[in-house]
């Protein structure tokens, strides 16, 4: 048996010591315990570390892992794990949090985390080494809402293949959340804090109390929690207060990127726009008449457009309740129970500007021509009459478009008299978690388990308009008594109520409430996970024993996702979702084994080599194979060196397999077409010139031209693919860590680098857009074209041939690679050895990436990722930490590298890559605690301390967070932040 040796102490005593923070610890550490006595040795402790399923007398694993641990929480005071893992280089930009999922359509607040920048579902999100269920329907993600922040021992972070261990979704990597156990007493914390701006309002309130039975059997926790996260409007920034674009997005010069046009204000405004013959109308901030039309303004006249960031929300306001417990419970000797109970209760509540509505969005088999004027049956015989809103100048200036003998009209309006757009979500979340575990036989060990996890989500938007009911309304008049009437007399009978349209303000309540179309969206997620394992030593070599894990694995997933019948339909005037269902099922067997090949010899103190395999069948996509291979060798007790080979699979999700078509409006597209005349040469503009829509364009104008409103416009549709298969990621982790014990100047350091090399093979992707557009017109792939839709004619508000629909699906068509050094350095000293007091600690995580990159289709060139926006090259986390008595004092550093604007949009521009970029940011969080008494500690800190600017990623540009004015996800829109508390622990 394996004697526990000084570098696996010293890990121990990094990863469990009492220093007031822990930062980003590297660290092999437990994520269950066993402290029965082994016929060989009473006192050693088997423990099973994250990343093996095998217990084991080491601490150390074959992968790196990283720890945060709950004195690291402690101190850095956030509401949601969320905040604090972003801090580690190895996670990407989140592809959900509260500061970039204002425009969502569900799952607006959800907080996810993508390990690599290979995609939240490829990274598995697990609770004390076992599955959790999505917060996302027809997802894997994890919504860390659903996690007790304060409830955690630690969090740790393996990157690398691990599906042969843990099953699908382990591509990228593991985040393993371990919660306390066997805590006795009570523990109450309070805190407080806002912005510098007085907003961002941030309460938390939380308790956890522990007991053990009088027999010491038994050990029961609960722990409850409230949270209150306040909004950020845009409007309360002044980078983001008035709608404004990236001029070098239009101009395409490198130079003009980041200065913005501002305003750039919505063609869609309250007092409406309207298209009479070859005139436009509008009003002016008086309420008069006027015509023509200037979005913006100029040097002699107002602007007449609607500043929409007025509206946004920068942070989604969040509320959440917890309550988490777990027990345990001694059966016999050798023998126990345990469990763990989480429920989890949310409110997320976007905001956003009033609906953007076209004539076009009631009228669309007329091009968007509202008729004005209409042949009624008034005392036996028809009379031409005319809607009576229609201002004279209007009507005067109307001509009959379609051709049926009337006139008509168009218009665009800013729907502000139903309201501003948004979404109020409550989520809840409920897991229970039961088993027996147990040394079925000297140094032979078996855990049992039953998971079952549900959220369930009701979400009421508003802001939306009855396309059917409205264009009843609009098609109004007077009958012979003076009385307003709807034409159609079926609608008349239904209560329809005429509507005003032009003007601010000119809807009247009644009709108001006529048109007005509540959203309701209500999702249902579950998932039933049932698992046994077995664990022990086979026999023994020389050099130990070797160990075998064997086990299997039964889960079942579903999801369901369904709007109201108008949202299904599209006949609200927004996106058109249908309903999502499906599930499926897979049973898993694996087995695991670790042999030790040398052990005490010249040049290896240690010489191990592990092994583990998965098997899997699912019934959506069949049978898949994982498995991993990992050499661990420490030639001398302070040096370990590790190698790690896996094969890791993804199978697809629910909504990749079962989502039907819906309706996206994507942004920061570049059509290839834009700006090209009838002698624009190159193969673009020759493939452009093809099209006759396009054509005509051109004809019109001397060169393809788009409106403001044509680039504010685009749609198109998303689609799953019941077809799909899963995908492959093999990868390679080269490791070394060193604890120089026995060397003077560095025996209070440990160093540990990895090398990592992740690739994914037949990657499940939907085609990018922009990669669509700019095959279809020039690349080389026609047969992308059929996703395109330009349109055919013209309403007053936008130009032939211009985007329309722009459609993406999803198949095993892609690719993906990254690699990188991870780099983690760690240090203590009692300073009391230099003659000073007490005790400084450090911590440094730090992540190169050497290269990453994506292919949207087999064949295509490379789309590198790493080094853009949101995906730097280089990322450190650096935690610095002074104790004394009872003061202690936390400075943490977080480093976000130079980055450049994604590849592909500037050769959309004809600019090179890595021709523009950001510069570098830091954010310094302060944190100092004092505790004068032993059951009560006073804390205060700032975050962002010198309230650093985010990188000015314009609305225009890649990356850009609709209202934020910069990439949300990576850079901090909110700014300096200060809080307050008390923790009392009884």
């Amino acid at each position: 048996m394996f004697k526990i040796n000084k570098l696996t102490h010293a890990v121990l005593i990094g990863t469990l010591g009492s220093a007031a923070w822990s930062g980003l610890t590297p660290a092999y550490a437990a994520d269950e315990e066993n402290t029965e006595s082994t016929a060989k040795d009473a006192s050693v402790e088997r423990i099973q570390v994250t990343g093996s399923r095998m217990r084991g007398t080491d601490l150390q694993g074959f992968s790196p892992v990283q720890t945060v641990d709950a004195k690291e929480i402690d101190s850095s005071s956030v509401a949601n794990i969320q905040d604090l893992l972003l801090k580690n280089p190895a996670f990407g930009s989140p592809a959900i949090s509260r500061t970039n999922s204002n425009f969502s359509t569900s799952s607006a607040g959800v907080a996810t985390v993508d390990l690599r920048n290979l995609g939240t579902d490829r990274t598995l999100v697990l609770v004390n080494g076992r599955r959790f269920v999505s917060g996302i329907p027809g997802s894997a993600a994890v919504d860390l809402n659903t996690i007790p922040t304060q409830f955690i021992e630690r969090v740790d972070i393996m990157t690398g293949g691990a599906s042969a261990v843990y099953g699908s979704d382990a591509v990228a990597g593991v985040v393993n959340i371990i919660y306390k156990q066997e805590f006795e007493g009570v523990e109450f914390d309070v805190q407080g804090g806002q912005s510098a701006e007085g907003d961002a309002e941030e309460n938390q309130l939380q308790f956890t109390m522990g007991t053990s039975s009088s027999n010491g059997k038994g050990n029961i926790m609960i722990h409850g929690a409230y949270t209150d996260q306040g909004a950020v409007y845009s409007r309360d920034r002044e980078r983001s207060a008035v709608d404004q674009t990236s001029l070098g997005a239009q101009t395409g010069k490198a130079e003009d990127m980041f200065t913005p046009v501002r305003p750039f204000y919505s063609s869609f405004a309250p007092q409406g726009r309207f298209f009479a013959g070859d005139t436009q109308f509008t009003y002016d901030k008086n309420g008069k008449l006027i015509e023509g039309w200037s979005t913006n303004g100029s040097a002699t006249r107002e602007a007449n457009g609607f500043n929409r960031n007025n509206y946004r929300t920068i942070a989604i306001p969040v509320e959440r309740y917890l309550l988490a417990t777990s027990g345990k419970y001694e059966l016999s000797e050798g023998w126990s129970t345990f469990m763990e109970g989480t429920y989890a209760s949310s409110q997320t509540q976007t905001e956003l500007e009033p609906f953007a509505l076209s004539s076009e969005d009631l009228f669309p088999s007329t091009g968007g021509q509202l008729p004005i004027e209409f042949l009624v049956n008034q005392g036996g015989k028809d009379v031409m009459v005319r809607n009576p809103f229609v201002p004279d100048a209007v009507f005067n200036a109307a001509t009959d478009t379609d051709g049926d003998g009337f006139r008509d009209i168009g218009f665009t309006r800013r729907m502000t008299d139903i309201g501003n757009r948004g979404n109020i979500a409550d989520r809840d979340t409920f897991r229970i978690v039961g088993g027996v575990e147990g040394e079925i036989t000297d140094g032979w060990y078996l855990d049992a388990f039953y998971n079952y996890g549900a959220t369930k989500e009701s979400q009421v938007s508003s802001g939306q308009v009855n396309v059917l009911n409205f264009k009843h309304a609009l098609q109004a008049y007077k009958d012979a008594n003076g009385n307003l009437m709807c034409i159609d007399a079926d609608a008349r009978a239904q209560g329809c109520v005429p509507v005003n349209v032009f003007g601010a303000g000119s809807i009247t309540p009644e009709a108001a409430k006529y048109i007005n179309a509540p959203g309701m969206l209500s999702t249902f997620t579950s998932q039933k996970v049932a698992g046994l394992n077995v664990n022990g030593d086979l026999f023994d070599l020389p050099a130990g024993s070797v160990g075998l894990a064997v086990g299997a694995e039964y889960r079942e997933e579903f999801s369901r996702s369904e709007f109201d019948p108008l949202q299904q339909a599209g006949l609200n005037a927004g996106n058109a979702i249908p309903r999502t269902e499906g599930g499926f099922d897979v049973m898993e067997y694996y087995t695991e084994v670790n042999v030790p090949l040398l052990a005490d010899v010249f040049l290896a103190d240690q010489l191990n080599l592990r092994g583990a395999v998965r098997f899997s069948d699912y019934s959506t996509v069949g049978n898949t194979t994982s498995w991993n291979v990992a050499l661990d060798w420490a030639p001398i007790e302070e040096v370990r060196f590790r190698a790690i080979r896996a094969e890791s699979t993804r199978a697809p999700n629910i909504n990749e397999l079962f989502s039907p078509p819906s309706q996206d409006y994507p942004s920061g597209l570049t059509d290839p077409c834009n700006g090209v005349t009838a002698t624009t040469a190159g193969a673009a503009a020759e493939a452009c010139r093809k099209d006759p829509l396009i054509m005509a364009n051109i004809q019109a104008n001397g060169a393809f031209t788009q409106t403001q409103a044509d680039l504010q416009g685009i749609s198109g549709y998303n689609r799953g693919n019941p077809n799909l298969d899963p995908e492959t990621g093999k990868s390679w982790t080269f490791g070394v860590t060193v604890s120089p014990e026995n060397i003077a100047v560095l025996e209070d350091f440990d160093f540990n680098v990895d090398y990592f090399d992740i690739e994914i093979e037949d990657a499940i992707v939907s085609t990018p857009r922009q990669f669509i557009l700019d095959q279809c017109y020039g690349g080389g792939d026609t047969s992308l074209c059929q996703f395109v839709t330009r349109r055919g004619q013209t309403t007053g508000n936008n130009n032939i041939g211009t985007l329309e629909y722009i459609d993406s699906g999803v198949s095993n068509s892609g690719g993906f690679a990254t690699s990188g050094v991870d780099v983690v350095v760690s240090y203590s000293k009692d300073l009391g050895d230099y003659g000073l007091t007490g005790q400084a600690n450090a911590r440094l995580s730090y992540t190169h990436v050497i290269e990453g990159y994506a292919i949207p289709l087999p064949g295509s060139e490379k789309d590198p990722f790493a080094g853009e926006v949101g995906a730097p090259e280089n990322k450190f986390y650096l935690s610095l930490g002074y104790q004394w008595e009872d003061l202690t004092v936390a400075w943490n550093t977080t480093f976000i590298g130079e980055s450049y604007l994604d590849d592909s949009f500037l050769t959309s521009k004809k600019l090179a890559p890595e021709s523009v970029s950001v510069g570098s940011v830091t954010y310094h969080d302060l944190n100092v605690a004092y505790q004068p008494f032993d059951v009560a500690e006073f804390y205060i800190g700032v975050n962002n301390l010198f309230d650093a600017d985010p990188a000015p990623i314009i609305s225009g540009l890649p990356g850009a967070d609709t209202g934020v004015e910069t990439d949300a996800g990576t850079y901090d829109a909110i700014g300096r932040r200060y809080y307050a508390g008390v923790r009392f622990k009884f």
